[in-house]
């Protein structure tokens, strides 16, 4: 018996009235291995020779039916050929493919290649589309019945097409697949659009708008029908179908908890350290630490709120306080203008904000304890204060709020030219410099992103009064004064809000003013030593003894035609000439008090240059030769008691005074040395000195970090001790330490805890501290066996979450400018990455040779010049993410351990802890966040994954792989196909 073709074969066998079994066995041998069936198109012409009467064949149709049980053909076959079948008119025949569907439809799956299980997802969404148009046509034909007044057999049918869509779509296997179907075919219209692609052979073309059109439709002519359980029916399809674009971004938010210390200490650090800063990456951590958490927004909202007020209660006296109020009530406004964009609705947000403010208003001790600070009355009795002089120093919101218009109109001032109107100028600044004007107007300048601006007019105004050219005595008062103020008010900046804002954006071949040059080169700062001898301290010799000619001779400093900044340069050079002296016994003390009145007794910008250069100097003295010089550093930090002094000398000795004490402070400490500075009724430096004496550092950081994890919260103060250590510390001894002590906790609440306050107190510098954890903590934990117990539940499951929020914070804002408080630091070097994980493909890095004591596994992964799917090819390498940064790479070996651990044969703790890292990763992710740090896990690691119960999720397949790209569907397709 020969056959000639598929449809011959059918109709021999409906002839000879074979049983389904006689057919399979017989097709086998008509047609010899080689062609597949789906290739042959078996599924298609069975259906095509079954639907050809009114009714369909019954024994062809069970020739389908063994095809399928016995998968001789595919589910997406069958399923393409189901939905090329447009005549919904004859019952019987869409009944019989409804039965074809219903014996599968909940339990699709594909073993095949990964373009097969593409196939698979394509052939769902074309079913459900052929679903859709049936359950239409079926409400339409009941619709036409009702009229017509025979109901029953329409009903019938659309109440057996919704069952079907409702069986279809209530697999979360299903919606995902329809997922990477939607995704891939609006590639394929980019790719079709850019005119690189073609249609599809034997595919009908079932598009999602398509899918859209049919439910909107449908959604019509069921709403002309009384039948309730049927438009329910409909209606919870619909918002199944609809919910499959999003079906990543649902998240169950926190409802439970009340307190969220991570945006508290996020609010606090940002507050205390960084007022400065711009408003959109603080937006950005905290829309981060929100998602990653799940908080709700009013609760949000709430938290930031009380944060500002515990911050304004606990700040100390004078400044700290002033910018803290600017800090609530200038800065977060703008803050919450910028949240407001990233929630979804204004309308909801604003009903968020006001249910927020209905929750603060409730806390009433709060409320209370702010409102002393702020209000005179109330301020006298406040029991923090140290002095009855700041009970007028309120940080009162409205002076604030008042002070913001203010420093427009002076930056509009300064913009005139200095010339035409200088003693117009001068009075400006003189009412600027009284009380505590200056730190209200520099506090509302730093909040609102005015300070650098402010900063860049007085450098300019500095610059201008360097030279005077023929000018009258008055004219050289009202320049020298102009100068010293400008000087005075750049230098209390620097020290109150970081020497960053001082800088200008480098240009090439522009000169640099002299004030920058002198604070880079000459200016005491914590964490800068300077050395005494460096050329910028050694200016021409001539102008050196003429300065010093004058300031010995002269009675006082003259003032005309007196070019100040070569003075300000040259007085190091001098003091060293009359210290020589002293020391010699060529000069007496009276001759030393002299000459320092002169230094400070008309300009003080020259004192603050002088001590600047002796700190230096004494910093490189022995213990038996600094007293000459810490007592000329007392000579000119108090006040010149005369009558001859210019104009606003009072106001400008107290700004003197706060920058020589800041400039001092580290020296005295180390020489043991005390100075009284003229009190100002202020501590001017609050978080100086923070640490006990004689104490190790690490049972200063263990101890603190108990107190914060006992109280649940962490305070300004804790910060600033924090920052301390980590300065001291280093990056690696900070970060290494704390890991350690939250691996100690075995209270599951009080670990869930601990990794919100470390996740902030890591906040002080998250880029290092998360390429220390992710590059050498985590490594070192888990290639080493004897450390793996550590890695148990709860403190494992909490060291996870913690690594997985510092890669994602750090990941999203590693291509920004790091924050001023970071720019402080002193970077040291912890190991050079690129040495750690070499750039040298063919070169194992360090990291491959602790992977795995399987030999085997090892060699795999330690040459990814394989660029196979065996290999480490990963998501990031298609997207050519920059591997020469650091961050970058420590993620990319990162993942490459985990997919070691997870192809091991050596299970325990730390595979246990690999799950719960990835399960943090699926649970902190957004809706298509492409280039997320699962971008750096290879493609391999899915299928390793999915045999973990935990993740054998589709869900969680769609999560982790990268659906932007061609090879990131199919790898989902082909894993979720097979679960």
């Amino acid at each position: 018996m020969k056959v000639v073709n598929l449809k011959q074969a059918i109709l021999q066998a409906w002839k000879e009235r074979w049983s389904d079994y006689q057919w399979a066995i017989n097709m086998k041998k008509f047609f010899p291995k080689g062609a597949t069936w789906d290739i042959l198109n078996l599924a298609e012409a069975l259906l095509e020779q079954a639907m050809i009467g009114p009714s369909p064949n019954p024994l062809i149709l069970s020739y389908l039916k063994y095809a399928i049980s016995s998968q001789m053909v595919s589910y997406s076959s069958v399923l393409t050929a189901i939905s090329k079948f447009d005549d919904f008119s004859r019952d019987l025949c869409v009944q019989a493919l409804l039965d074809i569907m219903d014996m599968f439809c909940d339990r699709l799956s594909c073993h095949g290649k990964a373009e097969e299980c593409i196939g698979l997802c394509r052939a769902l969404l074309s079913a459900l589309h052929w679903l859709l148009r049936c359950t239409a046509a079926s409400a339409e034909r009941l619709r036409e019945g009702l009229e017509a007044g025979t109901p029953a057999a329409g009903e019938k049918q659309l109440a057996m097409c919704l069952l079907r869509l409702e069986k279809t779509l209530s697999s979360t296997k299903n919606r995902a697949l329809l997922h990477i179907a939607k995704l891939e075919e609006a590639s394929l219209h980019t790719s079709q659009g850019l005119g690189q692609g073609g249609t599809r052979a034997n595919q009908p073309t079932a598009s999602w708008t398509a899918i859209e059109h049919s439910l909107l439709k449908l959604g019509e002519i069921l709403a002309s029908l009384s039948n309730p359980q049927l438009r329910s029916q409909a209606e919870q399809c619909g918002t199944l179908i609809r919910s499959i674009p999003t079906m990543l971004a649902v998240h169950s938010e926190q409802l439970h908890k009340t307190g969220y210390p991570t945006v508290h200490a996020v609010v606090l650090l940002e507050g205390t350290m960084n007022l400065t800063g711009e408003t959109q990456p603080l937006v950005e951590q905290l829309m981060m630490v929100k998602r990653m958490q799940h908080i709700p927004t009013p609760l949000f909202v709430l938290e930031i709120w009380k944060a500002c007020f515990v911050g304004l209660i606990e700040s100390p006296e004078g400044t700290e306080e002033l910018k803290w109020t600017a800090f609530t009530f200038l800065k977060i406004p703008q803050v919450l203008v910028k949240l407001k964009k990233y929630c979804h609705g204004d309308k909801d947000f604003t009903e968020d904000v006001s249910c927020a403010f209905e929750f603060l208003l409730k806390l009433t001790p709060l409320l209370d304890k702010a409102d002393q600070r702020c209000n005179a009355a109330d301020r006298e009795h406040a029991p923090q204060l140290k002095s009855g002089e700041n009970a007028n120093i309120q940080p009162n919101p409205g002076l604030i709020l008042r002070a913001e218009p203010t420093v427009t109109n002076i930056l509009k001032t300064m913009d005139a030219d200095h010339s035409k109107s200088p003693e117009g100028l001068l009075g400006v600044l003189g009412h600027m410099l009284s009380g505590k004007s200056l730190d209200l107007l520099l506090a509302a300048a730093a909040a609102t992103g005015k300070l650098k601006s402010f900063a860049r007019k007085f450098i300019n105004l500095n610059e201008f009064t360097t030279h005077g050219n023929e000018e009258l005595a008055k004219a050289a008062s009202v320049r020298a004064l102009l100068f010293d103020i400008s000087f005075l008010m750049l230098c209390h900046v620097a020290q109150t809000y970081g020497s960053e804002v001082i800088l200008s954006e480098s240009s090439t071949g522009a000169q640099v003013p002299f004030f920058e040059t002198w604070m880079q080169t000459c200016m005491p700062e914590e964490g800068k030593i300077l050395n005494p001898d460096h050329p910028c301290f050694w200016p021409d010799s001539t102008k050196v003894e003429s300065l010093v000619a004058l300031l010995n001779n002269s009675s006082e400093m003259k003032l005309v035609q007196m070019k100040w900044h070569e003075a300000c340069l040259s007085i190091s050079a001098a003091i060293l000439e009359i210290l020589n002296a002293w020391e010699n016994g060529v000069l007496a003390f009276e001759s030393i008090q002299k000459i320092t009145d002169n230094i400070k007794g008309k300009v003080c910008s020259l004192a603050v240059c002088a001590v600047a250069w002796l700190v230096a100097h004494v910093r490189m003295l022995g213990l038996d030769e600094r007293e000459k010089s810490l007592q000329m550093i007392r000579q000119l930090a108090g006040p010149l008691y005369s009558e001859n002094t210019l104009q606003f000398y009072n106001e400008r000795v107290v700004i003197m005074s706060s920058i020589l004490e800041h400039m001092c402070a580290d020296v005295l400490q180390q020489t043991a040395t005390q100075i009284k500075f003229p009190s100002t009724g202020v501590d001017t430096m609050p978080y100086w000195n923070l640490l006990p004496p004689k104490r190790p550092i690490k049972e200063v950081l263990t101890d603190i970090f108990a107190k914060v994890l006992e109280k649940g919260w962490v305070d300004s103060r804790s910060i600033h001790i924090f920052d301390t250590l980590l300065h001291m510390g280093g990056v690696y001894w900070f970060c290494n330490n704390l890991i350690k002590e939250l691996l100690k906790e075995t209270r599951k609440e009080h670990t869930l805890r601990a990794v919100e306050l470390l996740y902030s107190i890591f906040c002080l510098d998250m880029q290092q501290v998360t390429l220390v954890l992710l590059g050498h903590i985590l490594p070192g934990l888990l290639t080493d066996s004897s450390k793996w117990h550590s890695l148990m539940d709860p403190p494992g499951t909490a060291l996870a979450k913690l690594a997985v929020w510092c890669a994602l914070s750090s990941y999203s804002s590693h291509k920004g400018q790091a924050s001023s408080r970071q720019k402080k630091r002193h970077r040291e070097d912890i190991e050079d990455y690129i040495s750690l994980f070499p750039l040298d493909d063919m070169q194992p890095s360090k990291l491959m040779r602790l992977l795995s004591s399987n030999e085997e596994d090892a060699n795999i992964l330690s040459s990814p010049t394989d660029r196979s799917m065996s290999s480490s090819l990963s998501a990031s390498q298609l997207h050519t993410v920059n591997m020469r940064d650091p961050l970058n790479r420590v993620l990319a070996n990162l993942f490459l351990l985990i997919s070691s651990i997870l192809g091991s044969r050596t299970a325990g703790p730390h595979t246990q802890f690999v799950q719960w890292f990835m399960e943090e990763c699926v649970d902190c992710l957004e809706q298509g966040s492409r280039g997320s740090i699962l971008q750096f896990m290879p493609f391999t690691t899915v299928s390793e994954l999915v045999k973990v119960s935990a993740m054998s999720s589709p869900k969680v397949v769609l999560a982790i792989t990268d659906l932007s790209l061609s090879l990131g569907r199919q790898v989902a397709a082909k894993a979720i196909a097979a679960l």
